[in-house]
């Protein structure tokens, strides 16, 4: 940029119309998970178009991963908001969402209509050989970020004992984790520095919303109690609304009931991004739900991972699978698009509400390192989290048969070693060494595990 002519020209804030054309640019280009998700943002917003200067997006990034919910999607509605104020905020966060949503819903239609055909059967168990070595990869990029000394170690290893041996609910470890960040920094703030994430190596550049702060053209962006109060009066009833309606309309135990609850909750305790909450949900959805089956999980995880926009919409796979199976008076593909609409708008709703009533408090958080110590425990806790989804994953996998061994109702899932599946293991092995020794993309390396589980079932059917 420095050597742009361009960049000596002040930028100019968008109109709305080009805005919205490169939220629907970044809405259908948003693969690769939240690194190339805020990566894509990053390369459109500030380095090509300069509509944010790069301490400003990282200060919003940083507020994001404060937050529940897919921190990419949010930092789109938090730039959004920040342009053009709640309408710019909405678009922001909308096209975000539905390339990906109309495409898992499309998938999730297939799946369940097709699922028992024996070439899509096969396919899908070479997907879910892949989704784990995928599952690695994050695990092994956010711990070489996360786990930078022994307390963090530490953190890691007893959030993944206390969720994989003593099933403590997720919630509960976060919790637990942010307390001791924040005691920690205290007690000894060297053992708690703040967690890296963001682009690294951009200068600090002045961006067309900075300009606008100095020109006093962000009075929405002030906090105000009464803005704060008018947000809480009018999205609380919008995301919660549709959950007490339904529960007055069917009763406790309607799958509409359950999910908007469940998946409501969620909302409010995704920390750690989708990769941290999926072990919990689907450990949810097989076993308290009844909802799917253990290898679905990993088969909508798949699904997930090769459409654009957030990976938490693999909770709409489950939301679409949930009332498919339990459509009551509805036909069952009525009934799944429902179960689907219905958990993707309470995942995501609560993500407006967050931005629009926390944004503009968001400069009080500014070098507050207490909560800079809470997240990066927070982050070490997430290792272990996703140690165990990669466990979890890796059980239902590659053996066919997972036993739990408990002592006083505690302990571990562990498999039956004589069942294990060669096949899968062999393509487990192959799509992890792609990826981790050869650096292949995930999309390549999916396509080419369905290419070869297909191929293998039907030459080693019984292998």
């Amino acid at each position: 940029m420095r050597g742009d002519p361009a960049a000596s020209v002040p930028p100019e804030p968008p109109r709305f119309g080009e805005a919205l054309r490169v939220w629907a640019k970044i809405g259908l280009l948003s693969f690769g998970g939240p690194a190339g998700q805020i990566a894509l943002m990053h390369k459109e917003l500030v380095e090509e178009r300069r509509w944010i200067g790069e301490q400003r997006f990282l200060h919003a990034l940083n507020y994001c991963m404060l937050l529940p919910g897919p921190e990419a999607q949010q930092l789109a509605v938090y730039i959004g908001w920040l342009l053009h104020r709640t309408a710019g905020g909405l678009v922001a966060g909308i096209l975000f969402v539905v390339p990906g949503a109309v495409v898992m819903l499309c998938l999730s239609l297939l799946y369940a209509l097709y699922r028992a055909v024996p070439l899509v059967d096969a396919v899908f168990f070479g997907i879910k050989a892949a989704v784990l070595a995928v599952v690695v990869e994050a695990l092994l990029r956010i711990a070489r970020r996360a786990l930078r000394n022994r307390v963090m170690i530490a953190i890691a290893a007893g959030s993944f004992l206390g969720i994989y041996v003593l099933h403590a609910p997720f919630p509960v470890i976060i919790l637990l984790a942010g307390i001791a960040g924040w005691i920690g920094h205290r007690c000894a703030p060297e053992l708690f520095p703040a967690a890296g994430h963001g682009p690294g190596g951009a200068a600090d550049s002045k961006g067309a919303v900075d300009l606008m702060f100095e020109r006093g053209e962000l009075g929405h962006a002030a906090p105000s109690r009464r803005q704060a109060l008018r947000v809480l009066a009018i999205w609380m009833p919008l995301w919660l609304g549709p959950v007490i309606l339904l529960w007055a309309l069917t009763g406790s135990a309607s799958v509409w009931t359950q999910l908007g609850g469940f998946f409501s909750t969620m909302a409010v305790v995704t920390f750690g991004g989708a990769y941290a909450v999926l072990a919990y949900v689907a450990q949810a959805a097989v076993s308290t739900f009844g909802w799917l089956a253990p290898g679905e999980m990993v088969d909508g995880l798949g699904l997930a991972e090769t459409t654009p926009g957030p990976l938490i919409l693999v909770l709409q796979f489950v939301g679409f699978l949930a009332a498919f199976r339990a459509p009551g008076v509805l036909p069952p593909i009525l009934a799944g698009t429902l179960g689907a609409a219905l958990t993707t708008w309470v995942t995501f709703a609560p993500c407006f509400l967050w931005i629009f009533l926390g944004g503009p408090y968001v400069e009080a958080l500014r070098g507050n390192k207490a909560i800079s110590a809470a997240l990066t425990a927070i982050t070490a806790a997430v290792v272990g989290v996703i140690l165990n989804l990669a466990l979890w994953f890796g059980l239902h996998v590659l053996f066919h048969e997972v036993r739990v061994w408990e002592i006083a109702g505690v302990g571990p899932d562990l498999p039956v070693l004589a069942s294990i599946d060669w096949r899968a293991a062999l393509l487990s092995a192959a799509a992890m060494i792609a990826m981790l020794r050869f650096k292949a993309g995930m999309i390549p390396t999916l396509a080419a595990c369905a290419i070869a589980g297909a191929t293998l079932r039907f030459l080693a059917p019984s292998l």
